[in-house]
């Protein structure tokens, strides 16, 4: 009977420790598998003490009735899963995670069964988890690494293109993707695929031997990062577009995110930098530097489209796009500046920005059921969201109608310039989330505010404001557990 019971409350134990470990493989894949950054850069805390802190606390204090708190714990724990937009995705690397995890726990629990152990070796448990998978993810990057590296080394005629910036990076990407592809064997990075790691899986899975061209985004969140990829790649041509406050969070400083953009110079074998033309001009660099865009007139933005006429080689070409925002001019004309080097004709290129089509939750224009849908929830600088709401209060007829969280990983400053956008032209703004609910909410005083926690609710919401002829602009879609 006795040996029954210690197997039950060993159970108990288990399901609790496994759940504490659902929540903390949950954070690591946010935060890229940095503990650090879970304590330091989460902007829930009070989730930490909900579903790990507190009950890690019960059940030390609880004893033979944690039981009892562990079924309030699991249902907790399913709603909080069940409302999350960004739900755990079972890789590799988490398989591996609790694969090892339950091995670690298997043999606690044979442990804690026939020995007088305190029960408290399941902490050990998860720790020895912590340690051995980091140090194995380490050991088989290492490999992948060199994988990758081998790979690249056996193209004879392939040329790599890599990009950073603080914003656009993603979309001079697709730009030239979009521009390259139709004369050469070129690949892209996916979706927004950036950190080492994603570019070396990128690499070994899904870059093919005939390739000529491949455009690799590069993303930092530390200094180092960018060094990494550029030494992994050994890159022939380095785009730096424009550097801005993105991740400020992370950086501290504008200076150390200068730096580590200007990584990206690190290769040796560069043969061009296409550099943003109000970004400082990096000493050191024997490549040669062209700056952009190039000189531009006759511009034109509005919700149809974007007009503007480039110089180039000393003469004026007139494009035109369905990309809307004149900040993808500067993003278009690099792009049509590689084309023009790798031998593609103004005419060929004119035509090919023509056809260009929006790039996805990237000021994407959606007409749906009479109303306007700006889908700008994959930008998150200051200047691409004013550029939206001055798109947006280009609308006549209906309701100007925002939803945003405000800017993530940014100063007060921008978040109150923000409002004050947001005030001057919209008649209502939903507010996400809580990390910028005040700030907002205290200037923005003409428009109706609406703040709303769960974004379970948004559709429910919309529905019962919204009517033919409205515009609803989707500024900075951050996830939940910002």
């Amino acid at each position: 009977m006795e040996l029954s019971n210690n197997i039950l409350a060993q159970i108990v134990n288990i399901i609790f420790m496994f759940s504490i470990g659902y929540y903390l493989a949950q954070n690591l894949q946010w935060y890229n598998y940095n503990v650090f950054r879970i304590i330091s850069k989460h902007k829930k805390i009070k989730w930490h003490f909900i579903y790990f802190i507190i009950p890690i606390i019960l059940f030390c204090i609880l004893g033979n009735y944690f039981y009892i708190y562990l079924v309030i714990h699991i249902i907790l724990l399913l709603l909080w899963h069940c409302k999350l937009d960004k739900k755990l995705i079972w890789t590799s690397r988490i398989k591996r995670f609790f694969a090892t995890y339950i091995i670690f726990l298997l043999i606690s629990f044979i442990i804690l069964i026939y020995f007088d152990i305190t029960k408290y070796i399941l902490f050990i448990a998860l720790l020895l988890t912590l340690i051995t998978s980091y140090i194995s993810e380490l050991i088989i990057m290492k490999q992948y690494e060199k994988l990758a590296i081998d790979k690249l080394t056996s193209f004879s005629n392939l040329s790599i293109i890599a990009i950073t910036a603080s914003y656009g990076k993603t979309s001079i990407k697709n730009f030239l993707y979009a521009l390259l592809s139709k004369k050469y064997k070129t690949y892209a990075t996916p979706r927004s695929v950036n950190t080492i790691n994603g570019i070396i899986s990128d690499i070994n899975n899904n870059l093919e031997s005939d390739c000529e061209i491949y455009i690799v985004e590069a993303g930092a969140r530390q200094k180092g990062d960018i060094a990494k990829i550029s030494h992994l790649l050994n890159q022939h041509y380095a785009i730096i577009g424009e550097i801005g406050e993105a991740h400020l969070a992370y950086f501290k400083t504008l200076e150390n995110i200068k730096n580590t953009k200007y990584e990206l110079l690190q290769s040796s074998r560069l043969k061009e930098v296409f550099l943003y033309k109000n970004n400082e001009i990096p000493s050191g660099v024997s490549a040669p530097i062209t700056t952009f865009p190039p000189e531009v007139i006759d511009i034109d933005s509005n919700l149809s489209g974007t007009t503007f006429t480039l110089k180039l080689n000393d003469k004026f070409y007139t494009f035109h796009t369905k990309i809307l925002g004149t900040f993808n001019i500067s993003n278009l004309s690099v792009a049509i500046l590689i084309a023009l080097r790798f031998g593609m004709k103004p005419k060929e290129i004119q035509e090919l920005v023509s056809k260009i089509q929006p790039i996805e939750h990237r000021l994407e224009k959606i007409e749906a059921n009479g109303k306007i849908i700006l889908d700008d929830s994959f930008n998150g600088n200051l200047n691409g969201i004013r550029e939206a709401i001055r798109l947006a209060s280009l609308h006549k007829g209906g309701k100007k109608i925002i939803v945003t969280p405000g800017l993530v990983e940014t100063s007060i400053a921008n978040n109150t310039t923000l409002a004050i956008l947001i005030d001057s032209v919209f008649d209502i703004a939903i507010i996400t989330g809580d990390l910028n609910s005040k700030i907002l909410s205290q200037n923005i005083s003409q428009a109706q505010k609406i703040v709303i926690k769960d974004k379970a609710n948004l559709n429910n919401i919309l529905s019962s404001i919204c009517k033919q002829g409205d515009l609803i602009l989707f500024a900075n879609d951050a996830p939940s557990y910002i």
